[in-house]
Parts: C-alpha cells; sequence; structure tokens
C-alpha cells in the first residue's frame, strides 16, 4: 500500500507557494503521494481564496524529485478536454513522470456549474466525461486523432509532445458508492477513488468494490483502489489496524484528507510525522 495526502486548494490552501512547501515536506517525511482538490470555488456562500490546481501542482512538482502528484478530482465536464490534455502532459513532462490525473463529473454541491449559468444535469456530465476521456486519450497519442462526439468534436490535430508515461497518464475515476455506472467506468481505465456522501466507507466497502470493478475488467493491468481516511497518526496501533484491514480489501492507496479548516501548523505537523508504518 502506498500513502497519500489530500488537500483542498482554497482557503489557507489557496497559496502555491504553501503547497509547495508542504509538498516537500511530504517527501522528506515519506509520504508517496500529494493530491490536491480542484474547485474553482469553495461554495457559494463560503467567500475563500483559491488556487488553480495546475499552477499549484506545478509549484510542487518544482520543489520534489521522487513524490506521485496529481488532481483528486478534477470534473472534466468543467474543462475542454484538449486544454486539460496539455496542461497535464505539461505537467507530467515538468515532473519527469509523477503525475496521475484524477477524473469525475463532480457535481453542482457547492454551484460550480450553476453558478455560472452551465446545466448541472448529471446525466449529461457522464456523458461528457465518457467522450473527454476518449479524447484524452486520443490527443496523448501523438497521433493525427479526430473525433465526432455527442458534445465533443476534433478536426485532424496532432497533440505533442506524447507523455512521457506510457501507455499513458494514469487515470483514477471517482464514483459515489453504491451507484455502479462510475464503477463500470472506471474499470477501464486504471483506478477508482470511491466516494460516499453519508457515510465513511469500512474496509469490507471497499471489498465489495473491487470485486464489483474486477467483473468488468478487460486486462490484466495493474488497478488502483483509493481509500480516504481522516487524520492518523495519535495511535499507531489503531492505524496499522486500519491499514492492515484496507489491505486485505485490495486497496492500493491510503489518501488523508487535510480538511480546508485544518490550521497549517497542524497540517506540517502531521506531515512531518510520516506515514502510517506498517
Amino acid at each position: 500500500m502506498k500513502f497519500a495526502l489530500n488537500a483542498p486548494n482554497f482557503g489557507a490552501y489557496s497559496d502555491p507557494r504553501l503547497l509547495a512547501e508542504l509538498a516537500r515536506e511530504a517527501e522528506a517525511a515519506g509520504w508517496d503521494g500529494f493530491f490536491i482538490w480542484d474547485h474553482i470555488h469553495p461554495g457559494r456562500n463560503l467567500v475563500e481564496p483559491t488556487a488553480d490546481p495546475w499552477i499549484a501542482l506545478a509549484a510542487m512538482v518544482m520543489t520534489t524529485s521522487k513524490i506521485t502528484l496529481g488532481s483528486l478530482v478534477t470534473p472534466l465536464p468543467r474543462r475542454r478536454p484538449w486544454k486539460l490534455a496539455r496542461e497535464i502532459v505539461t505537467l507530467d513532462h515538468l515532473s519527469q513522470g509523477r503525475v496521475i490525473l484524477g477524473l469525475g463529473i463532480g457535481s453542482d454541491r457547492r454551484q460550480e456549474y450553476s453558478g455560472f449559468q452551465e446545466s448541472a444535469d448529471s446525466k449529461r456530465h457522464g456523458e461528457m466525461l465518457d467522450e473527454g476521456l476518449e479524447v484524452l486519450l486520443g490527443l496523448w497519442s501523438g497521433e493525427q486523432f479526430s473525433y465526432a462526439g455527442k458534445h465533443y468534436q476534433v478536426n485532424e490535430e496532432v497533440f505533442l509532445p506524447r507523455p512521457v508515461q506510457q501507455p499513458r497518464i494514469p487515470i483514477w475515476l471517482a464514483g459515489t458508492w453504491p451507484h455502479k455506472k462510475p464503477f463500470q467506468r472506471a474499470a477501464r481505465w486504471d483506478g477508482i477513488n470511491p466516494i460516499c456522501w453519508h457515510k465513511a466507507l469500512a474496509a469490507e466497502d471497499y471489498r465489495e468494490i473491487r470485486a464489483y470493478i474486477q467483473q468488468y475488467r478487460t486486462n490484466d493491468a495493474p488497478f488502483d483502489v483509493i481509500a480516504s481516511t481522516l487524520e492518523t497518526g495519535t495511535d499507531p496501533e489503531k492505524d496499522r489496524a486500519i491499514a492492515k484491514a484496507y489491505i486485505d480489501a485490495g486497496v492500493t492507496w491510503m489518501q488523508e484528507r487535510i480538511e480546508w479548516h485544518t490550521s497549517v501548523p497542524q497540517a506540517l505537523a502531521r506531515i512531518r510525522q510520516g506515514p502510517i508504518r506498517i
């Protein structure tokens, strides 16, 4: 199992220099990954400074050399897939292949669609996500690519350079459990980041998720299952027990959330403790 941190891109954590420093500290302390949120704003009724995730990640790349970095989760329907394709390949080259792209449809809980007069229809967003994934893959190929979809069209474009990582930059999909369609979609890619709004997912839930996705896998390539947890580090024995249960359930990454209201000194102290030692 690998261990990661997951931080917001707003509030105190909207400062790219701070995120770069936290990433450097995380690498030094032995964490395997550092992921940040992708929000336009924290909410219509919560006005806080907010950073662009790609500029913040570029700063984080430049202060580190080994740790994996990426977004969890980028709502692809909020973005032009060809613009995202350029941004991620640039970050992939800048990091020398240390980027993971977390994608989903997002939600309108923070009015990040309707606040800008965009459709908040989840079915439409699911269609856009499926099409956008195909566009990303086609443009990353480095070959001439055309696409004619319901939402996106590409006419004989060639994007260079290709990604450093081959056969592609890893893509993790998000899905709200127990809705099944997102998990069927994720089976075609490289990992799943499950979300559940009404309860914390337990190890047994991840076991069920992995078994469900396995039904739809068409190859034997590695597939990541990402678990999300609140702060650990206060009870090593309990932490190890939780991690072992996740490992037994097939979880490959355990990410610890830094909440937007967590103070920077608190976050820094936890980061310096390092991940769970199994």
